[in-house]
């Protein structure tokens, strides 16, 4: 029998471990902890961690995203606010204060701050540049907050209480309680800041919605009443409309100026709900008691995102009040919730297998069987086999408009537009191909290539079109470029930001173009804004990547400069004790002489 040595002993995580893998070569050992949502990547030889990640070892039931959409922020069960990079994927900070599960969080405007809200009774705000805990708010009566708000410059916040029907509004500066709102007869369920006004909105189980005016101290500005239980509350970007889902599967618009209801959708139907193992009636009953519980406006404020009770995210059309797209977010069929109707296979001539509960205590526990109590959303924890039940806690739409994220059973899910694989001529007509393109290059006709490559959206094409032409050319072209084309081009300036080792060159492009179209982007800002984002979050982050060469290359040249005068000081000091043995020889004393003297 061959002999085995233990070349070494690695322990990573007090539950067991659910798989490991080695990479091709031999060198890198992957360990995951399904238990704690951990990936270990060790390198056996230097005995070092090459990637360490870990996710919420439990449901996540909120997000949000930085101002510039570089960073998301999601808080879960497990009481951990984690920070994610966008670019990456990984998450680089975790927050581990809070000792009860994290119900809210919201980010500042300028970035630098993440607030969150907890069921312990604490609201808690992180610094993103130190990565410590510095603020800690507190209710005179102990809490369980369940909503989180801020204000726009970040100096108010307000939290709903879950038992004590209250809104608490705290200063950030200074820590103190300011004010406690009172006037809800039921859970507040969200909150949420007017990003234009002054005023703060509060949503409830009550069937009513507040206004409420935090600045004048004055209280309620107005109480508005809704057909049901009132779930999420959101504003739109311009802060002159908003929206409240209710229990009844309804979305209502409202204007925020006069409270007067101005739309409302009907979305029940759209919820598409499958049937639990232990459900006595069909789906289709059953979506009758399924509501929206997230809802999130588009950047440019034209669409609406709803998600809740179920495996589907809505968008619709706000102005015509239509469905535009649904996603489903899974179809894993270890989630409850998830098939529309039972497995053949459980249904005897006594019926449904999962509604036999068996508690024989003789028997094995993994055979047991024991039927959840009516109500209960998240199953039995401590059970063995646990088959959680598929929703929704939280959606958010990204500043950049770009892309959106979910807070799901399956985990934390992006869709994004980023994609330069997508076929999407404008305008395409049969006389635009490469060839006519390259000609009309040749020919010098730069504007009409450019127009050209652009319509057929050829990213290659727009590349090489754009890198022919001399940067002396660059504010006519601009200049000459039709308005219809800005929106395509920006998003290309972007992409090549990124990417590109001509950087000097595509900002002398953004330059001139923010520079000649500036008014016309003024104009169209609602509907411009994620595209500007996005730029601005390019190019914030190509700044930040010079700052550290930059500052490595002068750190770097100030430590030969002055390697070279230590050794030219050397250097120096050697000579002179060579000159002063030189004169030593060349006048040699006679110490007889000196001592008879």
């Amino acid at each position: 029998m061959p002999e085995f040595n233990l070349i070494h002993s690695l322990s990573v995580a007090e539950q067991h471990i659910s798989s490991l893998a080695f990479n091709c070569t031999g060198d890198w050992l992957s360990i995951a902890c399904a238990g704690l949502g951990q990936l270990l990547v060790w390198e056996w030889q230097s005995e070092t961690y090459v990637l360490k990640q870990q996710g919420h070892f439990n449901n996540m039931n909120c997000l949000t995203y930085s101002p510039d959409g570089q960073f998301l922020i999601t808080g879960g069960d497990d009481g951990k606010v984690k920070v994610w990079n966008m670019s990456s994927g990984f998450c680089f900070v975790t927050f581990t204060e809070h000792t009860s599960s994290v119900t809210a969080v919201s980010c500042t405007q300028n970035g630098k701050v993440v607030v969150s809200a907890s069921s312990d009774g604490t609201v808690r705000a992180f610094d993103l540049k130190r990565y410590r805990n510095f603020k800690t708010f507190t209710s005179p009566k102990p809490t369980q907050f369940s909503s989180l708000a801020l204000d726009t410059s970040g100096e108010i916040i307000c939290a709903g209480g879950h038992d004590s029907f209250e809104i608490f509004v705290w200063s950030m500066q200074n820590g103190r309680l300011l004010e406690v709102l009172s006037g809800h007869e039921a859970p507040i369920a969200s909150l949420s800041f007017s990003p234009m006004h002054s005023v703060v909105v509060s949503a409830s189980w009550d069937k009513t919605f507040r206004i409420w005016d935090v600045f004048s101290g004055k209280g309620s500005r107005e109480a508005v009443n809704v057909v049901s239980d009132a779930l999420a509350i959101t504003f739109r970007p311009d802060g002159i409309e908003l929206a409240v889902s209710t229990l009844n599967g309804q979305i209502t618009f409202f204007e925020v100026q006069d409270a007067v209801q101005v739309g409302s959708i009907e979305g029940r139907n759209d919820l598409k709900s499958g049937r639990r193992d232990t459900d006595l009636v069909s789906a289709k009953l059953i979506q009758k008691g399924k509501a929206f519980t997230s809802l999130c406006y588009t950047a440019d404020g034209e669409c609406i995102l709803a998600a809740g009770q179920s495996k589907c995210v809505c968008i619709y059309n706000v102005k015509h009040q239509i469905l535009i797209k649904k996603f489903e977010i899974t179809q894993n069929r270890s989630f409850d919730g998830v098939n529309d109707y039972i497995n053949r296979r459980k249904m005897t001539e006594f019926g449904n297998l999962a509604l036999i509960e068996e508690r024989d205590p003789d028997d094995d526990e993994e055979r047991a069987v024991s039927i959840a109590l009516p109500g209960v959303k998240k199953g039995d924890m401590a059970s063995r086999v646990y088959k959680p039940e598929v929703r929704v806690m939280c959606i958010e739409f990204s500043p950049t408009g770009r892309s959106w994220a979910a807070a799901t059973t399956e985990g934390l899910l992006v869709y994004s537009l980023d994609s330069n694989l997508v076929f999407d001529p404008l305008d395409l007509e049969t006389d635009i191909t490469t060839s006519s393109i390259r000609e009309t290059l040749l020919e010098k006709e730069y504007s009409k290539a450019l127009m050209m490559a652009l319509k057929l959206k050829e990213h290659k094409l727009v590349v090489e079109v754009v890198e022919n032409i001399s940067p002396d050319e660059v504010r006519l072209v601009i200049s000459s470029l039709s308005s219809r084309y800005l929106e395509r081009f920006i998003s290309f300036l972007c992409d090549q930001l990124e990417s590109s080792a001509h950087l000097e060159f595509y900002l002398l492009w953004s330059e001139n173009l923010l520079m000649i179209h500036g008014q016309h982007l003024k104009d169209r800002s609602l509907h411009m804004l994620p595209l500007l984002h996005n730029l601005q979050r390019t190019l914030v982050r190509k700044r930040q990547q010079l700052e550290k060469i930059c500052d490595y290359n002068k750190y770097m040249l100030r430590y030969v400069l002055s390697l070279g005068d230590i050794v030219r000081k050397k250097a120096e000091a050697k000579e002179n004790e060579d000159y002063s043995d030189e004169d030593k020889n060349i006048f040699p004393v006679d110490e007889e002489m000196l001592q008879d003297e």
